[in-house]
């Protein structure tokens, strides 16, 4: 866990000093730093990740690389669909959204198309990947 911390910090510091803009795994892609508030302790949590923009939304995918269970934030987002967004410079009150079947379906093979790698992260795991939308409040 420590080891997953220090990275999202440099992440973070990175997209900061940036203006949203970073290198490495992230290079060129669509990346926001989402801040969430833990489901138990209430504590916030910051996470970077890639993101579609939908409409006026934007949507993220709770695939946790493949493993056979959710991420942390997106349960802290089902418990407390509230959240901010940093995207670039601007910073943005959202709502989460975990999109039903037929509304996830074409998002999450756009977002397959774009980045393949989302699809090998399909192919390790059983369950069906979360796409949520995060809408301004």
């Amino acid at each position: 866990m420590a080891e997953t911390n220090n990275w999202n910090d440099k992440v973070i510091a990175e997209f900061r000093a940036n203006g949203g803009e970073v290198g490495g795994n992230f290079a060129g892609a669509p990346l926001l730093l989402l801040h969430s508030k833990g489901a138990k302790s209430g504590a916030e949590r910051t996470n970077p990740m890639m993101y579609l923009q939908v409409d006026d939304g934007w949507a993220v995918f709770a695939s946790y690389a493949g493993k056979d269970v959710n991420p942390a934030w997106y349960h802290n987002l089902m418990a407390n669909p509230a959240a901010t967004i940093e995207v670039g410079t601007d910073t943005i009150d959202v709502t989460a959204r975990d999109l039903p079947a037929d509304e996830r379906a074409p998002i999450w093979a756009e977002q397959k198309r774009r980045y393949p790698g989302f699809a090998d992260y399909e192919t390790k795991t059983s369950r069906t990947i979360p796409v949520v939308l995060l809408n301004r409040r």
